[in-house]
């Protein structure tokens, strides 16, 4: 039985029931974040409310099975680990997988698919594991820029919204049955294109916010 982690009061414990990390769960566009490209989001995210820096730069994910507290940069696209994370995010102290949530349709879709991939499931994983301690090698978290500073936010928002549009016009309706036509392409366009910018706003706002109640 692991030990349950007890962490700083500088931290601040964010769960599922946080509504940013519930949106992870229940948006049914990011299932296709999970099973195609490995994107996960840990279960438990700490945010360490004696830093000034921005949120961005004070977000740990702590790991259950050794205790190490990570960088949460430690998984950005510019160390190649943001993806093919399928079964955890790999913990490169110990060798173990940091439990994560799971987006709801992505669950309904694997509890589906299960008597297929089902059998090959331990064989995946191990294969999985052994490909991990090479990903890690080259780690560079201090020299990772912000991808929300500046302008960053309107190309975040607009790749965001393409994505979106993209899975909700093409892909969504092969699943449900709908029938795909100009008109909800045209639609799709400007509706995802403010949504995407209003997303790297969003994004801007919450990861470059400071702290300035930070806890001495």
């Amino acid at each position: 039985m692991k030990e349950e982690m007890k962490f700083d009061p500088k931290y601040k414990v964010y769960t599922w029931k946080n509504w940013m990390y519930l949106h992870w769960v229940l948006n049914p566009g990011l299932a296709i974040n999970e099973l195609i490209f490995g994107q996960r989001i840990p279960k438990i995210n700490l945010e360490d409310t004696s830093s000034d820096k921005p949120k961005i730069e004070r977000s740990y994910v702590p790991c259950p099975n050794c205790h190490e507290i990570h960088d949460a940069r430690t998984w950005a696209s510019k160390n190649g680990t943001a993806f093919k994370n399928w079964f955890g995010l790999y913990c490169h102290k110990c060798g173990e997988v940091i439990p994560c949530l799971t987006n709801v349709f992505s669950f309904i879709a694997l509890a589906i698919t299960y008597p297929i991939w089902g059998w090959f499931k331990n064989n995946l994983k191990e294969t999985w594991l052994q490909k991990q301690p090479n990903r890690y090698q080259n780690l560079d978290i201090e020299s990772i820029p912000n991808p929300y500073e500046g302008k960053g936010w309107i190309k975040q928002g607009l790749m965001f919204g393409l994505f979106m549009f993209i899975i909700m016009t093409f892909l969504w309706p092969l699943i449900d049955g709908t029938e795909i036509n100009l008109q909800k392409v045209f639609i799709g366009i400007p509706i995802w294109t403010i949504a995407g910018l209003a997303f790297g706003y969003f994004n801007k706002k919450a990861l470059m916010k400071k702290n300035k109640n930070q806890t001495l």
